[in-house]
C-alpha cells in the first residue's frame, strides 16, 4: 500500500510538472503557477505565462493573482513588453526595472518571467 501511495504521489508530481510547459499553435507556453509559487508580489503569488516561438519570446501574460488592479495595470503597461521579440538567451539576461509605486508586484512578475525562461531553457525538447 505504501508503494502505491508513493507511485501515486510521483505520478501526480510529474503531471503537475508536465502542465508547466505546453505546446500550443507551434509555441511553447511556460506557466509559472507551480514553479514560481514561492514568488510573491504585494498581495501574494503573481504567476505568468511566457509564450515562446522559434526560441523568441512572443509575449508575457500575467495570470490570476491578488494584486491591486490599479498597481497591476501600471506594471503591465510598463514592463510586460520588455521581453517581446528577444531570443530566450537575451530575454533571460534582460535587466528590467521595477515600476515605482508598484515595486513588489513588478519584482515578482520579473522574477516569474526569469523562472519561466529558465524552465524553458532546461526543459525544451
Amino acid at each position: 500500500m505504501m508503494m502505491f501511495a508513493s507511485l501515486l504521489a510521483t505520478a501526480t508530481m510529474a503531471s503537475s510538472q508536465d502542465d508547466t510547459m505546453t505546446k500550443q499553435n507551434g509555441m511553447y507556453v511556460v506557466n509559472t503557477t507551480a514553479i514560481g509559487s514561492h514568488v510573491e508580489g504585494y498581495n501574494g503569488p503573481t504567476p505568468v505565462k511566457v509564450y515562446i516561438k522559434k526560441n523568441k519570446v512572443v509575449k508575457v501574460e500575467v495570470l490570476k493573482n491578488q494584486e491591486s488592479p490599479k498597481y497591476l495595470a501600471k506594471v503591465k503597461q510598463a514592463i510586460l513588453e520588455k521581453w517581446n521579440n528577444l531570443k530566450v538567451k537575451n530575454a533571460a539576461k534582460q535587466q528590467v526595472d521595477a515600476v515605482t509605486g508598484a515595486t513588489y508586484t513588478s519584482e515578482a512578475i520579473i522574477k516569474n518571467v526569469q523562472i519561466g525562461l529558465d524552465y524553458y531553457n532546461t526543459h525544451k525538447k
